[in-house]
């Protein structure tokens, strides 16, 4: 069966009409504060190279935003420049569909994906979703730690002086850093050093280790009482203990004091 000409005209342009539907873009600057208004080089200059490398002809191609050209190259334009300058207003710069040439100038400038990228909705939107899923693991893992790691991560990660808090200020200090540092959070979990450290709490609440003079660690058991080792000046005494169990010196002391914990 042949197919009317016509209608075969009709789908090719209806095909075409798609391929080249233009759309509004939004810009953003990458910073976290932005400036009420921010101008972006739009002209080739001494002062502010923008140079396009041309791979077909291994040349570099001066670039020029004028709204009137059809070109963002000088080499394409005519002698009728409407120059413009390029302004972020409170970080954002929103380019209408119609001002296609302003678009393709910030897609070949040397400063996007640098100082501005072009703002993606569902990319964002999928970020948002993961950041969002990831601070809900975090919280779910903070709300069923014991005690005993709750203020361990407290101490070690957060730095908090957990002898001066509550039960519920504790939980309720690690949750609300779980929320805002799921990362940290969760990384610290898999530490070996953070287990190792939670386990020299141990023996120092059990009082297999003592600390004396605020800085020198000894032993506490049944026919040793000797000097351990000396806490640097400002470090934690449970970093500097867990640090040095882990040493071939410290892995039999460890051995020791876990077959009496």
């Amino acid at each position: 069966m042949l197919t009317h000409p016509l209608f075969i005209n009709f789908n090719f342009n209806q095909m075409r009409k798609k391929a080249e539907t233009f759309v509004d873009k939004t810009y953003k600057l990458t910073r976290d504060k932005a400036p009420l208004s921010y101008t972006i080089p739009s002209r080739n200059t001494k002062r502010s190279s923008l140079l396009y490398f041309d791979e077909k002809t291994g040349q570099n191609r001066s670039m020029r935003y004028a709204k009137n050209q059809k070109s963002i190259f000088e080499d394409e334009q005519d002698g009728n420049i409407l120059l413009e300058p390029i302004i972020f207003e409170d970080g954002f710069l929103r380019v209408p569909k119609e001002n296609q040439i302003l678009q393709t100038f910030l897609a070949h400038h040397p400063l996007s994906n640098q100082s501005f990228v072009e703002v993606d909705k569902e990319k964002d939107a999928s970020l948002d979703v993961e950041e969002m899923d990831l601070s809900l693991d975090a919280q779910i893992l903070a709300k069923d730690l014991d005690l005993e790691m709750l203020e361990t991560i407290a101490r070690v990660v957060i730095g908090l002086r957990v002898d001066t808090l509550t039960s519920a200020e504790l939980k309720r200090d690690v949750r609300m850093f779980a929320k805002r540092y799921p990362n940290e959070f969760m990384e610290s979990l898999n530490d070996p050093l953070l287990k190792l450290q939670n386990k020299c709490a141990a023996f120092l609440n059990e009082g297999l280790l003592v600390i004396k003079n605020q800085k020198d660690v000894y032993y506490n058991i049944q026919g040793n009482k000797n000097k351990l080792l000396t806490v640097p000046y400002g470090e934690d005494p449970l970093f500097i203990l867990a640090s040095f169990l882990q040493s071939d010196e410290g892995l039999e002391v460890l051995k020791i004091l876990e077959s009496k914990l």
